[in-house]
């Protein structure tokens, strides 16, 4: 039987899973994520997973392999958030639940923004955005879209505050911790 893949907290121990990950994937869904043709994952990803202060969620199938990543990566007063989806998996909200797990990590992060840089008529980053339960800004920066929402809407929401500019929002479109993970030990959402 099929279930829906787990995500959990990922990293450096993780590489052969995420190096098999992004050779499963198209170049094009390589050129959404990166924005240009990458080497060989072993020369990146190692430094990519080990990055002091990242966050890093990976959603793992049945058969035990990644086929989604999703980072935060600190940059100065903000945080960029990154998302892979193998090919074969797009399209089922695996994108939709990184990216609210990363979310769940913005609180006392000290950051500011939270930021995704998408390339013009991405249609389906565009899908993730549209299913943020906080406001999603965006700014053209030559040839790339900056999408980004403050962390102080993001920790309103988690808090549950009905008081302010997002009274209303469904906070249970925002995850919860759950257990543990029985394959690792980690969290999962």
């Amino acid at each position: 039987m099929n279930h829906p893949p787990h995500v959990t907290s990922t990293g450096p121990g993780d590489l052969d899973a995420a190096v098999a990950l992004h050779r499963r994937c198209s170049a094009q869904t390589l050129w959404s994520r990166y924005h240009r043709a990458m080497p060989d994952p072993r020369s990146y990803l190692p430094a990519l997973l080990g990055r002091p202060g990242s966050i890093h969620l990976a959603a793992w199938d049945d058969a035990g392999r990644i086929v989604a990543l999703g980072h935060l990566m600190p940059d100065r007063s903000a945080a960029e958030a990154a998302l892979l989806v193998e090919d074969s998996w797009q399209n089922r909200g695996l994108g939709t639940r990184l990216l609210r797990g990363l979310g769940s990590h913005v609180a006392g992060g000290g950051w500011k923004t939270v930021y995704g840089l998408v390339l013009p008529g991405d249609e389906r980053i565009d899908a993730v955005l549209r299913h943020a339960p906080v406001p999603v800004h965006r700014r053209d920066e030559g040839g790339v879209i900056r999408a980004w929402t403050r962390t102080q809407d993001l920790e309103v929401l988690r808090a549950g505050d009905a008081s302010g500019p997002l009274a209303g929002q469904a906070f249970r479109k925002w995850p919860v911790r759950a257990a543990a993970c029985d394959r690792c030990g980690t969290d999962r959402w």
